[in-house]
């Protein structure tokens, strides 16, 4: 009898050890007794904080939480145990961690679903031994667990369609900038802590697009200056509108918050550079409202989930 599937939304914690088939082929006792050892801290943090495992499969496994907070606490408790243990014994086995809270498929035990797929994702691009979290668990748990989180900027897991904000987790107690502390005393009111916590982020931002604002600027007057000297006609507006819309799409995430709102400033930015090469040979015709409504068609139907298996 076939299982019923429902959705719910839940945290996903995603653990794959790193290593482990070299320390199999070195020895394979060794490897399986530090599998099962790694598994039980799994278990018991897991259990402690009120999560469950929900699938396992060779060295990985997924595991659900009601509560944001407990998944991450739960990761750093596993992975300080994990790097206590593997000092004291110095067995080579090390785990990845992603966390994602979103929309998963329920059916029996297991949990299927895109909630699950950006976990595992995340926890492929993790180092091993770390813990890397999405945009939405990073706005849940930000500003209440004493550890501290680094912007790694927008990432494209593999084989999704669209870039996420990715943050590591700091394990140390004081790492990190943007460590906020319950309970501290603190003049400064919460709302203005997180926006110094985002703040952060786009300050670093800033400081990377001024860099190669700069170096694309000294390319354009280089450029600028052949064209004028060659005598050839004028064409540096060609490499200039492909320089400037490349700063345009890496600056998007600095009038804009949240991931997908990124996406279509970028989108935006796309649209408006066929319509400057729709301006630098204009005819008397504006053809570029038939590739711009051609990709916004397209977007549509995605979003629709039309076409979709």
């Amino acid at each position: 009898m076939t299982a019923e599937v429902r959705r719910k939304l839940t945290t996903v914690l995603a653990a794959d050890a790193e290593g482990y088939s070299r320390l199999m082929e070195r020895d394979e006792v060794r490897a399986l007794g530090a599998l099962r050892a790694a598994r039980a801290v799994f278990a018991k943090f897991i259990e402690a904080h009120h999560g469950r495992i929900a699938n396992t499969a060779g060295d990985g496994l997924i595991a659900e939480f009601p509560s944001v907070v407990e998944a991450v606490q739960c990761a750093i408790d596993v992975q300080r145990e994990l790097a206590d243990r593997g000092a004291a014994r110095d067995d080579g086995l090390r785990f990845r961690i992603g966390l994602h809270l979103g929309d998963v498929l329920v059916e029996g035990e297991d949990l299927l679903g895109e909630g699950v797929n950006l976990a595992a994702r995340l926890q492929t691009m993790a180092e091993p031994g770390g813990v890397l979290i999405s945009q939405q668990v990073y706005d849940q748990v930000h500003a209440k667990l004493a550890v501290g989180f680094e912007y790694l900027g927008e990432r494209r897991p593999r084989n999704l369609s669209e870039e996420v904000a990715v943050y590591r987790v700091a394990l140390g107690k004081t790492a990190g900038r943007t460590a906020w502390w319950p309970g501290r005393a603190d003049s400064t009111p919460r709302p203005e802590r997180r926006a110094q916590a985002s703040g952060d982020a786009k300050e670093d931002l800033r400081a990377r697009l001024l860099r190669h604002a700069k170096l694309l600027g000294a390319l354009f007057a280089l450029l600028l200056a052949t064209d004028l000297f060659s005598g050839e006609g004028f064409w540096a507006h060609w490499p200039g509108l492909v320089l400037a819309t490349l700063l345009a799409l890496e600056a998007a995430p600095l009038f804009v918050e949240g991931g997908l709102a990124v996406y279509y400033a970028r989108f935006a930015v796309v649209v408006g550079a066929l319509a400057a090469i729709n301006l630098f040979t204009w005819s008397g015709y504006p053809w570029a409202i038939w590739p711009a409504g051609a990709l916004l068609a397209v977007e549509l139907l995605r979003r629709l989930g039309i076409g979709r298996r």
